[in-house]
């Protein structure tokens, strides 16, 4: 399986023409961020109707700004298929990350159909750990295929503390394509080493130089190679589209990255 994710808020043509040639190339699913300007979620119901096989995926959805109750909501309103989603919820910037995150998956639970995948994004133990014991899929971000190993030990091991088989394991891979794809890549990544404390924690224990977290290449065989690794590290790899937003662009790395 092999997912493709793009940011909020894409123009709607280009979304769904997007959408509609990644079904014909054989993603398994669609993903889509949040943004504060532009919903993840509207972002997935322009998706659906260009690519009805897809599943679709919104990963993730901060706690800080959406509540769960308003986001089951937002679903009903937009009228997404709740046997084709799955809908991530990280705890954002909020502090009590583990609380609120468990209460969160909670409620959603109580108000979303039973069909509905809730996903726990998660790049430390304790947020993987959780994800393991109560989620259906856990979203890893920001790492490489040797590093997926680790954490998924951390989400077993909430498994196996609550006596259930581990949920799914996908991570978001960011994928360049072409000329300037290295400094795409560095320049997305340098945004994200010091977005905040935790994002600072993860990349030191990573230990790695800038702009080697994800793939950068010229080629599809290229692409493909270094793909391979984090395929066989994951259940789901969801390769995040680093292009300019234009057909064009978009449509070259979901055709260099396709299954």
């Amino acid at each position: 399986m092999r997912g493709l994710g793009i940011t909020a808020g894409l123009e709607a043509g280009v979304a769904r023409d997007l959408a509609a040639r990644s079904e014909q190339l054989g993603y398994h699913s669609l993903w889509s961020n949040d943004e504060p300007a532009a919903s993840g979620l509207e972002t997935l119901a322009q998706l659906a109707e260009a690519a009805p096989r897809l599943e679709l995926g919104v990963g993730v959805l901060p706690l800080d700004r959406h509540e769960p109750g308003l986001i089951a909501t937002e679903i009903d309103r937009l009228g997404l298929d709740p046997a084709r989603l799955w809908v991530g919820v990280g705890s954002g910037r909020l502090r009590s990350q583990i609380d609120v995150v468990r209460r969160a998956v909670v409620e959603l639970r109580e108000r979303l159909p039973a069909e509905t995948r809730i996903v726990v994004a998660a790049m430390r133990p304790r947020l993987c750990r959780l994800g393991g014991a109560i989620a259906d899929g856990v979203l890893l971000n920001w790492m490489l295929p040797d590093h997926v190993a680790q954490a998924r030990s951390w989400v077993q091991a909430g498994a196996d503390e609550c006596g259930r088989a581990a949920p799914i394991v996908a991570s978001y891979v960011r994928v360049a394509v072409g000329s300037g794809s290295l400094e795409r890549l560095r320049d997305e990544e340098g945004r994200y080493r010091d977005l905040n404390d935790g994002h600072r924690k993860h990349f030191a224990a990573m230990d790695v130089p800038l702009g080697h977290v994800g793939v950068a290449a010229s080629t599809r065989p290229e692409v493909q190679a270094r793909l391979g690794a984090y395929q066989a590290a994951l259940d789901l790899p969801i390769v995040r589209v680093l292009a300019h937003p234009d057909a064009t662009s978009l449509n070259a790395v979901a055709d260099a990255a396709a299954p």
